[in-house]
């Protein structure tokens, strides 16, 4: 079993910075993967990025590559969303997910190939 933590998440201003956080705690955490994904009322889960356990391989939605860094302190167990340039349209919550996985492929972008997920930190970008 693996726990997630969320935080970072609150109020901006368009065109400012957060830095959203995920702590894990349980299994090994360097053979996990870990990845963002986001939801807004209405819609479904969108994947925002996702990075493999060594922190070596990266891969973003579309809609935030250049935006977005996702990085990872495998000696602390955390992993870390580097929002820049926040608009509006990435107001959302903000889910943390972790598994357990010996690849990283494109099926960490489908929400169902995740094990562990978070509470969720609120992220609202003011116009």
């Amino acid at each position: 079993q693996v726990q997630l933590v969320e935080s970072g998440g609150g109020l901006v201003q368009a065109g400012g910075s957060l830095r959203l956080s995920c702590a894990a705690s349980g299994r090994p955490y360097r053979s996990h993967a870990m990845g963002w994904f986001r939801q807004v009322p209405g819609k479904e889960r969108e994947f925002v990025a996702a990075i493999s356990g060594s922190g070596q391989l990266t891969t973003y939605a579309d809609s935030v590559k250049g935006q977005f860094t996702i990085s990872r302190d495998n000696a602390k167990n955390t992993a870390f969303l580097q929002m820049n340039s926040l608009n509006v349209e990435d107001t959302a919550v903000y889910y943390c997910a972790a598994v357990r996985t010996e690849s990283f492929t494109a099926a960490v972008r489908r929400q169902y190939e995740w094990a562990y997920w978070g509470q969720g930190t609120q992220v609202t970008v003011s116009s």
